[in-house]
């Protein structure tokens, strides 16, 4: 179905491994259209409750965009390829379920920027971040700039953003870009752990602290309104019916996502 992706759907978890080893899974064209169509099922499939983004085998995540399709490009053009990754890692950010970035290896560039699209991150003990654009005489375009201050603070990532430096997952961890670093073989056993326990909570209220959470950043969004918003709709819920009356039943709940 996918010419650069391999995804695979076990209890709710749907895996989207971005499928280019021989490239260190290097975003281009073919990677965006790809994700776009695997993002369509998440958003549209009842039976995917969560989503695990990693990268085939064990050296990288994703080492960055695909540069030699940046040649030739012009100013205007440039600005609507940047807009259309934007776009996709937007449609991460925004998914109505939880999305981790299972971080194995280089996240570099496009790559670190896909890792930070999503809700949050755990890492390999291998893992190297970085925004080395730079280099090139380019800056970030996929929204690195905006997403790698709110993580990180201004100060750690302008110096990130203008020397071009990698760091490891130990420093990762302490800059709070990542949730936790494990084995490199443990890193989807993890992920699945945590979206497992995700998984047994109310949809619709998972949805909603993405929701609100997310507001936090947007500037357009007042988001203690969409905290009280996502409030009062939870209370509309047959899962909220459900939650409560387990709760004073003392039972677990069972959360049909209505």
């Amino acid at each position: 179905m996918y010419s650069s992706l391999l995804t695979s759907l076990e209890n709710g978890i749907f895996t989207i491994t971005i499928n280019r080893p021989d490239k260190l899974n290097a975003l281009n064209r073919s990677v965006f259209t790809d994700l776009n169509h695997a993002l369509d099922e998440v958003y549209a499939k009842p039976e995917i409750r969560s989503v695990i983004i990693t990268g085939a085998g064990t050296k990288a995540f994703v080492a960055g965009a695909d540069i030699s399709e940046f040649s030739g490009l012009s100013v205007e053009e440039s600005k609507a390829l940047a807009k259309a990754g934007q776009d996709t890692f937007f449609r991460i950010e925004n998914a109505p379920k939880p999305v981790i970035a299972c971080v194995n290896g280089f996240a570099l560039g496009g790559g670190c920027e896909l890792a930070m699209s999503c809700h949050f991150r755990i890492a390999s003990d291998n893992a190297k971040f970085g925004q080395p654009e730079v280099n090139l005489g380019l800056i970030p375009g996929y929204g690195g700039t905006q997403r790698l201050v709110q993580l990180i603070g201004k100060g750690r990532a302008l110096e990130l953003l203008m020397s071009a430096n990698m760091i490891d997952a130990p420093t990762a961890l302490q800059y709070g870009l990542v949730n936790y670093v494990v084995a490199q073989e443990e890193l989807l056993t993890k992920a699945k752990e945590i979206l497992t326990t995700i998984n047994s909570k109310a949809p619709i209220a998972v949805a909603k602290c993405i929701e609100a959470a997310n507001a936090v950043f947007n500037e357009t969004q007042n988001g203690y309104l969409t905290e009280v918003n996502g409030f009062g709709d939870c209370f509309g819920t047959e899962d909220m019916k459900e939650g409560t009356t387990a709760f004073l039943e003392k039972r677990k709940a069972i959360f049909a996502g209505k």
